[in-house]
């Protein structure tokens, strides 16, 4: 056992709290709804960037690299100013979602490098350029760019043509659970001399004026290279900094004189030190060496082509002379983790694979958060404080009364979404159960609390809008991490963990078919279910066309969904035989969706298309003959997810679902017909519930394995091809309605058009893509194959597909024959330069020609799934392929 996964033993075990300090900030806490108190719900124009720097937040903190306990009360970031900005850079700056040509934007040009899940190393690096920052022309290049420009971004501004910047890494390193090292290496990567100001900066979040907390934290000097910062609940915590210029404190208040023109409630306030270092006012810093805010400033002067470094040791318990073994603990914590990582990717044959799954593994590990939300507070405001505006009691999550948060959970991105989405989060645990299984698992959990959960069963999507409906996904990450988790312990199951997620997802189930079955025929609406602009209009406001929409999506959603759950309560039956029964229930469910996608009943109309082979929605206008809204796009490839082969011999110890399964085949054989070939045994007797038989299992992977159509040299796009050259458009209430094929970032403003489902490549939906191919081949076996591409000749088993599809979309990322990575496109100094060429910047989807990134750049969250991906690739092929290595590409 290596010393990381001992770590992890002993947090498991609750013998030593190795988690308890982590990277738990976010990159962005101005501009949320958390910290929106106006009464319109502006969230992004109520709480700006420049507001960020004088306001002291109320729901959480934010910081470059910064670093905090579970639960948020102290915390620690990197500052830094060249001497040119108007301000200090103590937070990452961005465009908001009003301000961006495709909605809000980080930009700045960092990467996370490095964790152990324990966060017992880590590594991240920051590029500061030495000239003043941009941010006018930032907004003003933006402003001027429209729907069909690109984003304009920091390198676009001509920063960094001279290398006139730093590249500063940021390392952090455990002794002990709260022994820690902080080290920043800044290097002169330009032709002359610079100068650069330093500050790691600590403070506490504040949490004493809400009523509930009695006492004052406070952060003293102890020397000239010390500090203490003491709260009663956990005690002092000593920072030892290595020879810094001076010390400086201040207060965690906000500047209301600044902000909204009346007096500061205290004299000095959080944007003290900035205003001190900018124009040297010491007006606001604390008359005495201590606050709740605190700074060691270092002014460097860096020679061009050289280095220097800032270290700190933060000590619950102050040993002697306790920066002299730093670097020591870095070298170990280092080699630790690369310990780790061998043993995890012994399989791995390419370096360059390694280092783009070991950096997915990072930013996913990054991606923790903090996360602070009591609606109910929140709504009401807090006692002795100014009551928030009327308006919101009626406005955004006023249904979500119940929810309080206060956790850390995996963000889709920390800058561009700082907040949980339910089915980022349930891909993200895919990826994270392979590192840390007991905090994927942890993770499933949490949404399905009471303190989560509706009382009515659903789950919250999002904080934009907490009843908004993600596909549920929930069940299906439950089942896979029990399986990646079981097989890590040599076949021993979590039952705890599946019980405990089985009965809150039955919870979750009878939501979805209460609320979004509304004919109760086992169609299912859904709306938007997370695909933003995949459909001619906005699917959450079909009524606005004064229709309804039966969504083939949805209700394929429904099936997976059910197919998962029977799964899960199969899987159970291995502990208790009880379960058998609840699959029974699961079973029906999905033969009755699977009848209604057939027919539905009332208009003898079905979802799939007999003419072109494909699934699609079917609108339905007041008074009207109903209409399939005839557009190629994900949403006819995702009945391929609804699929579950299930070994004959698991049925003999359950005799009472062996007897209803019978029963169905027997007393209902047309029901039974549909959902593929369940009498006819399949490889290793296995059989198989699906919601595609053989002729239209093959018309929908014709299509999608078609270059024309679906297949993209780096993935499965979410929209065909064929309509670059056939828009499909369509007249509603006499609105003219047109979609085509849009490879790159969204020219419509649905949903603020800061995603495209309209042709770029997903990695969750081919994730999806490759996980049902693999099921399938593991029920027909070797001596079935499909033609891949089609047209090509070439006859490949769905498992040899699924791992080329994998290489397709692992290369969007891989340096190509050229030596160019397509995901950074014609970036010329992100392809060439030493300093950049190997940093991976993981985004939220990818052009579908191209390759490269687009939306939010850090969102190695669900794009993590790549390291599951690049996990599957090496491993053996199926049973039937005798262990064939996996095809390698030219």
């Amino acid at each position: 056992m290596s010393a990381e996964q001992n770590r992890l033993l002993e947090d498991k075990e609750r013998k030593k709290h190795w988690k308890k300090w982590g990277p738990y900030l976010t990159d962005r806490q101005w501009g949320t709804v958390r910290e929106d108190y106006s009464p319109d719900g502006a969230a992004w124009e109520n709480v700006p960037h420049d507001h960020a720097r004088s306001k002291a937040y109320r729901w959480g903190e934010e910081g470059i690299a910064g670093i905090s306990d579970h639960r948020q009360l102290l915390c620690m970031a990197w500052a830094f100013w060249n001497g040119k900005d108007p301000f200090i850079k103590e937070r990452f700056f961005g465009l908001t979602g009003n301000e961006g040509n495709h909605g809000e934007d980080v930009k700045e040009v960092y990467y996370y490098l490095d964790s152990t899940p324990s966060h017992s190393y880590m590594k991240m690096l920051y590029k500061y350029p030495q000239g003043e920052f941009p941010y006018k022309q930032l907004v003003e290049g933006n402003k001027k760019a429209d729907k069909h420009h690109p984003e304009f971004e920091l390198i676009d501004t001509g920063l960094f043509d001279d290398d006139r910047y730093f590249d500063i890494l940021i390392e952090y390193a455990k002794e002990d659970v709260e022994d820690m090292v902080g080290m920043a290496t800044i290097h002169n990567r330009g032709p002359e001399s610079a100068k650069i100001w330093v500050m790691p900066t600590v403070w506490f979040r504040k949490f004493w004026f809400t009523g509930d907390e009695p006492f004052m934290p406070k952060i003293t000097k102890q020397s000239e290279d010390s500090i203490k910062a003491f709260n009663p609940k956990s005690g002092n915590y000593l920072f030892h900094f290595s020879n810094p210029k001076e010390l400086v404190f201040c207060d965690n208040e906000t500047n209301r004189e600044r902000l909204y023109g009346i007096p500061n409630e205290r004299t000095s306030t959080k944007d003290a030190i900035n205003d001190y270092l900018i124009s040297g006012d010491t007006t606001r810093l604390a008359s005495k060496p201590t606050g709740t805010k605190a700074a060691a400033i270092y002014e460097l002067e860096i020679p061009a082509g050289g280095q220097a470094q800032v270290y700190f040791r933060m000590q619950h318990h102050s040993g002697e002379n306790p920066l002299t073994s730093c670097q020591e603990i870095l070298k170990k914590r280092k080699e630790e983790a690369d310990e780790f990582y061998q043993d995890l990717q012994q399989n791995v044959i390419q370096e360059d694979h390694k280092s783009i799954q070991r950096q997915a593994f990072a930013g996913l590990l990054w991606s923790k958060q903090f996360y602070y939300y009591d609606v109910n507070r929140w709504l009401e405001g807090d006692p002795g404080r100014y009551s928030p505006p009327q308006e919101r009691k009626k406005g955004r999550n006023h249904s979500w009364t119940h929810l309080q948060n206060f956790d850390i959970i995996s963000m889709p991105d920390k800058w561009e979404y700082p907040w949980y989405a339910a089915w980022d989060l349930a891909f993200h645990c895919i990826p994270l159960a392979r590192i840390d299984a007991e905090f994927a698992k942890n993770q499933l959990l949490l949404l399905l609390n009471e303190w989560y959960m509706h009382p009515n069963g659903q789950m919250p999507a999002y904080e934009w809008n907490f009843s908004d409906v993600n596909p549920p996904v929930h069940a299906f990450a439950v089942q896979r991490v029990y399986q990646i988790d079981k097989k890590i312990n040599g076949g021993k199951g979590d039952q705890e963990f599946l019980e405990r997620a089985m009965h809150k997802l039955m919870l979750n189930f009878t939501w979805w078919v209460n609320r979004k079955d509304s004919e109760g025929n086992n169609i299912f609406e859904g709306g938007f279910l997370g695909l933003d602009n995949i459909s001619l209009f906005d699917r959450s406001h079909a009524q606005y066309y004064q229709g309804k929409l039966e969504q083939a999506d949805g209700t394929s959603w429904m099936a997976m969904f059910s197919l998962n759950m029977l799964r899960i309560a199969l899987d159970l039956c291995e502990f208790n035989t009880v379960y058998q029964f609840s699959a029974t229930k699961f079973l029906e469910h999905f033969l009755y969706i699977a009848g209604a996608m057939n027919t539905i009943s009332s208009e003898q109309i079905s979802l799939w298309d007999d003419e072109d082979n494909f699934f699609y929605d079917i609108f339905h206008y007041q008074g009207k003959d109903p209409k399939k809204l005839k557009v190629r796009s994900i949403v006819g490839l995702i009945p391929l997810f609804a699929v579950e082969p299930i070994r004959e011999e698991m049925f003999d110890n359950l005799p009472e679902f062996k007897k209803r399964l019978d029963f169905f085949l027997r007393v209902k054989p047309k029901l039974a017909s549909l959902v593929s070939s369940w009498i006819q045994p399949g490889y290793e007797k296995r059989r198989l519930f699906s919601l595609l038989r053989g002729h239209r299992m093959k018309s929908v992977l014709q299509r999608m394995l078609n270059e024309e159509e679906f297949l993209s040299e780096f993935g499965i796009r979410s929209l065909s091809k064929y309509h670059e050259a056939h828009s499909y458009t369509m007249k509603i209430n006499g609105d003219t309605l047109s979609i085509r094929y849009t490879p790159g970032e969204a020219d419509t403003q649905m949903f603020g058009g800061n995603s495209n489902w309209r042709g770029p490549i997903w990695f969750p939906i081919n994730f999806l893509i490759m996980e049902s191919l693999k099921k399938f081949d593991s029920y027909y076996g070797e001596d079935f194959s499909i033609e891949y591409p089609t047209g090509s000749g070439n006859y490949l088993t769905m498992d040899i597909i699924a791992k080329e599809l994998s290489l397709r979309c692992i290369s969007i990322f891989s340096r190509d024959k050229d030596g160019k990575r397509p995901v950074f496109g014609n970036q010329i100094k992100f392809q060439e330069d030493p300093h950049f060429k190997d940093y991976i910047l993981f985004f939220e989807y990818f052009h579908g020609d191209s390759g490269k990134g687009l939306g939010a750049s850090h969102q190695t969250g669900w794009t993590a799934l790549v390291a599951e991906m690049i996990h599957s690739y090496y491993q053996p092929s199926s049973p039937h392929q005798d262990g064939a290595a996996p095809l390698f590409r030219s």
